[in-house]
């Protein structure tokens, strides 16, 4: 199983402080992609939303 604790500290700061943005960054992407659809808005709003789900199931 993956142990988010053998990664170096400064990789997992940068893990930390992307796991705080990550919803923010859903939601913004969630209006663009309503307002203003495209393709490449609906791939980047997948990957965010599956970042997201990452980081609740402690897969990252």
């Amino acid at each position: 199983m993956f142990n988010r604790f053998n990664m170096p500290p400064w990789l997992r700061r940068i893990r930390d402080g992307f796991e705080v943005l990550v919803l923010p960054l859903v939601c913004f992407q969630l209006l663009r992609t309503i307002f203003f659809p495209s393709a490449v808005d609906v791939i980047i709003l997948i990957l965010l939303i599956s970042f997201y789900v990452c980081f609740l199931k402690d897969w990252i």
